[in-house]
């Protein structure tokens, strides 16, 4: 796989968390810490897309 596949991987798996927490976040009664669980990932993905991009 080359790099910019991967960074493209990477860059489709952040945006589908997005998509998850605006989902759970319109949700009432959601558990805060699952929405917390699903943006510290997206932080990792966006930290390491980052990284790979430098």
């Amino acid at each position: 796989m080359s790099m910019s596949s991967h960074i493209n991987e990477l860059q489709k798996k952040h945006a589908e968390l997005s998509d998850k927490v605006e989902h759970f976040q319109r949700k009432p009664g959601v558990n805060t810490l699952d929405i917390a669980a699903l943006k510290k990932q997206k932080l990792i993905l966006k930290e390491e897309i980052t990284r790979l991009s430098s």
